[in-house]
């Protein structure tokens, strides 16, 4: 399954109320969102036709992020129909919160990590972050310095990074294809893990090419096929712990659910 049919099913069996994406390209992945969107890349060149309201922002997601009010489009202030239609007891309060994020810009370590950074400050423990292009084929696909058709950059090392520092996440690698993705549940917009210790792990983790890739990373040994991540039984009590706003407590007998999938 290549990463536009996985997307398409996951809009459909965790059924987002808001969407985000980082790194809009040519507009497919967007395409497959029909909720409150909002798109972010310094150079989007749209070739297929969009169907979702959305905010594109042609600007890097650092400078984005760094907004006062980034997420404005989502207000329910600003379409207060949207917000009643949603029967969301914690839209009407607080900044809103994103639900679905694909994280799929820069392919560099620390530009991934940073958007995983900053969107987690804006989700909720049942908000599912996405990212792309996680599993590379080859230390070339891998390398910093682009010199390949099909590119993953580095990014794989946030895998590497969250399991070791944020054990409080669940990590769970998805055998896509060209290049995989990376699914992150029970995201703690609280947490500051990473960004005090953001100075140690760029100089732990940011190497001259050529990457050492792990070769558990090359083979996929730990991802799972995309069909059993979308026809697990756990989505639909995640979407209605979301729905209802249940408080981080909620996840721990979701945890276990989606843990036993890596099994």
């Amino acid at each position: 399954m290549d990463r536009h049919d996985f997307l398409r099913q996951l809009h459909k069996v965790y059924k987002p109320r808001n969407y985000l994406e980082v790194g809009v390209n040519d507009g497919r992945s967007l395409a497959l969102s029909r909720v409150a969107s909002v798109a972010v890349d310094p150079a989007f060149k749209l070739v297929t036709q969009i169907s979702c309201d959305v905010h594109l922002v042609k600007a890097t997601s650092d400078d984005f992020f760094a907004r006062k009010d980034p997420l404005l489009h989502l207000r329910p202030g600003r379409n207060p129909f949207r917000a009643l239609a949603r029967k969301d007891p914690l839209s009407w309060f607080g900044d809103p919160k994103l639900e679905l994020s694909f994280i799929d810009g820069m392919h560099i370590f620390e530009y991934a990590l940073r958007d995983f950074m900053n969107v987690e400050r804006h989700s909720r423990w049942s908000s599912v972050i996405v990212l792309d292009d996680m599993l590379p084929r080859s230390v070339d696909e891998a390398a910093r310095d682009r010199h390949t058709k099909f590119w993953t950059g580095d990014v794989y090392k946030v895998a590497t990074v969250l399991r070791l520092l944020r054990p409080d996440l669940v990590i769970v690698a998805v055998d896509t294809e060209p290049t995989g993705v990376l699914l992150i549940f029970g995201a703690d917009p609280d947490s500051t893990v990473l960004r005090e210790q953001y100075d140690r792990i760029l100089e732990e983790h940011v190497t001259p090419d050529p990457q050492d890739v792990p070769e558990e990373i090359l083979a996929r040994k730990a991802a799972i096929a995309p069909e059993r991540l979308l026809h697990a039984d756990f989505w639909p009590s995640l979407v209605r712990a979301r729905n209802l706003g249940r408080s981080r407590s909620a996840f721990g007998a979701l945890r276990g659910r989606i843990e036993s999938l890596m099994e």
